[in-house]
């Protein structure tokens, strides 16, 4: 029915979209007696690590210990700072504060919501410059792929050198994006994936991944992700309990061999977005030359954003927003972090908009919430 209410995001769509080979796939596992680290998982990581073109592949319980692990496999601890953007899903922040590592805030690109080059740069001279005997020292930058648009990873990363850094990619929301023709998650000395079921790739649960070309690298996650073992039971360093599930790894290389062309259908309902909103006062994302989107979320930007958040739920279009308040703003971290003035980032909290984005939305569900925006501009002159 043209009035069903349409969702921002919609997991079981994609579920439906490949029931038949999921079930089978799930039914396989299931038969097998085997439900932890076993051949669904080897068989995952090794297609995904072909996927992006990197080494190896280490799957773990979500995407928030993926960084954990990650940034604990490259040496981050104690008396360690890691920076990032605080744009972005608090699991950034919090991955670093449970690695036992001090978070400094950088602020974003405002046309790709991405970690800022220059700011990085000004941003790591003036905590230099400030920090006193004894405070944390930088050691890695987190770098947040956001909405599924590749950082501007050579600026970022002759940055990074400079300064002797670690470069870390989030990659949550970039399943599958490039950036010059590689897969982001490719960049890094090591990278994080997570498989919430909303992502571009995602599981029945949570899931996520560790992924890297560096054989030291990838044998410290191994052992973090399982209690430190190398032989069972016995512990050569203090890790956790943090192993992805057969059944997740299963389901999702059902999905690996779709993500590409699900990709492709995001773009295209991008475009369809892109084409109507552009001259209708929206700011519409942007895309660098270099990069290919994969649209994890569609983000628009405007002014008195939550009138519009309101007037397009009341007529049956699921919107959200991406993210609403800046880490350092929210009270679980506003004395545990460092930054400078973060003008983009508050800029951007206050006005983006994720309309809705899944390769299931149909052109005429597309068309829909087209119109609905349409009328808002009208709706609104006329309440006022």
């Amino acid at each position: 029915m043209i009035n069903e209410p349409i969702f921002q995001s919609h997991p079981k769509a994609d579920y439906d979209a490949d029931a038949e080979e999921i079930d089978a796939a799930i039914s396989r596992t299931l038969k097998s007696g085997w439900f932890i680290l076993g051949k669904e998982t080897r068989s995952f990581e090794e297609e995904f690590a072909g996927f992006l073109g990197v080494d190896h592949a280490i799957g773990v319980g979500n995407g928030t210990d993926a960084l954990v692990i990650a940034l604990r496999a490259i040496g981050v601890g104690a008396g360690d700072a890691v920076l990032t953007v605080a744009h972005t899903a608090v699991a950034t922040v919090a991955a670093i504060e449970m690695a036992g590592a001090y978070p400094v805030l950088v602020d974003i690109d405002p046309e790709s919501y991405t970690l800022c080059p220059h700011s990085l740069s000004t941003t790591i001279q003036e905590y230099q410059k400030k920090a006193t005997t004894g405070a944390p020292v930088l050691k890695a930058v987190i770098v947040v792929h956001l909405y599924g648009h590749v950082a501007d990873l050579d600026a970022i990363s002759k940055v990074v050198q400079r300064h002797g850094l670690q470069l870390v990619e989030d990659c949550a929301q970039s399943h599958g994006a490039q950036y010059r023709g590689r897969k982001g998650g490719s960049f890094g000395a090591v990278s994080a994936f997570s498989f919430y079921p909303t992502k571009n790739l995602g599981a029945l649960g949570d899931g996520g991944a560790v992924v890297t070309s560096d054989p030291g690298i990838a044998a410290r996650a191994r052992l973090l992700r399982e209690y430190g073992w190398r032989e069972r039971y016995i512990s050569e360093i203090s890790g956790v309990n943090s192993r992805l599930d057969e059944i997740h790894s299963a389901v999702l290389r059902v999905k690996l061999k779709k993500l590409d062309g699900k990709n492709a259908s995001r773009r295209a309902i991008a475009e369809r977005y892109h084409f109507a909103l552009q001259s209708l006062g929206y700011e519409v994302p942007r895309v660098a030359a270099d990069v290919e989107h994969v649209y994890h979320q569609y983000v628009i930007r405007k002014k008195g954003r939550d009138v519009l958040k309101a007037f397009l739920a009341d007529n049956g279009v699921g919107t959200l927003i991406h993210y609403p308040v800046p880490v350092h703003r929210q009270p679980a971290y506003q004395d545990k972090v460092w930054r400078t003035e973060l003008p983009h980032t508050e800029s951007a909290a206050r006005e983006v908009l994720s309309l809705p984005m899944y390769p299931q939305l149909t052109n005429l569900q597309a068309d829909r919430v087209i119109e609905e925006v349409k009328k808002f501009p009208a709706q609104a002159a006329s309440s006022a």
